[in-house]
């Protein structure tokens, strides 16, 4: 089984509490999003992040200093968004460390998908960015089926807990012998189950960290989650989605 999650826009350094276990995967792919945004103006780069003016020299200034092999931060400790604060990585212990470091895999416009103890550096690039790479228009063809190739050559199973905007750069792209099975946590409004942006990161960092605190090795065990309030309501989930309440049905 395999974990999908999204990463953080926020990033910070941390070379002080876990040494990364080793560096990414496509680090050669990314290595080639470097070269190309360091071509780009401020301009376009701000354009291309769609952000304010101090945010974009903070990432200007990263790109022209930035070293994809040195001083590095584990991608679990370095994303600090809130599925990262609500995961919580620092509470847990060696053996649930090492649970999410075989089961989590953690997708990346720049890195592509990355394990949580591979060292990653702070940058600024959301995988559905209009940046244009060699023959690709955008970085959903850059990375083409990369990813899901190499999901699909470690299991048969998947839980997706990214959002829409990065699960598109994998789970299209798997073959049919691969299972997704997905999480919907919502709140009822008029009798209508209901997403919400903000509980929905808290909810899916919190299901990650229930699951390496269970070790949790199939999908049935998920339904058991009642973090955050959320309830399993069977009624309204399906063979291959599984819909959390918070407060029940």
């Amino acid at each position: 089984m395999r974990i999908l999650l999204a990463p953080a826009k926020k990033m910070r350094v941390d070379t002080d509490t876990l040494a990364p276990l080793g560096l990414p995967d496509f680090l050669d792919r990314t290595e080639r999003l470097l070269a190309v945004l360091r071509s780009r103006t401020p301009d376009e780069l701000r354009a291309l992040w769609k952000c304010n003016e101090a945010i974009a020299a903070q990432n200007v200034e990263r790109l022209a200093h930035m070293d994809l092999r040195r001083g590095l931060t584990p991608a679990v400790l370095s994303y600090e968004g809130i599925a990262y604060r609500y995961l919580a990585p620092g509470v847990l212990e060696d053996a649930e460390l090492d649970y999410l470091q075989e089961h989590l895999r953690i997708l990346s416009g720049f890195y592509g998908m990355v394990r949580p103890f591979d060292g990653v550096t702070p940058y600024r690039l959301e995988m559905q960015a209009l940046l244009s790479v060699d023959d690709a228009k955008d970085l959903y063809g850059f990375w083409g089926d990369t990813l899901a190739r190499t999901v699909a050559g470690e299991t048969d199973t998947v839980v997706d807990l990214a959002s829409k905007e990065y699960s598109r750069a994998v789970t299209p792209h798997l073959p049919k012998e691969v299972s997704v099975h997905r999480c919907t946590f919502a709140v009822l409004k008029n009798g209508k189950a209901v997403e919400q942006g903000t509980l929905c990161k808290m909810a899916r960092g919190e299901m990650v960290r229930w699951m390496a605190q269970n070790r949790v090795t199939n999908v049935e065990q998920l339904r058991r989650f009642d973090g955050l309030g959320f309830v399993y309501d069977p009624d309204r989930s399906t063979p291959n989605n599984d819909v959390f309440l918070q407060g029940g049905t």
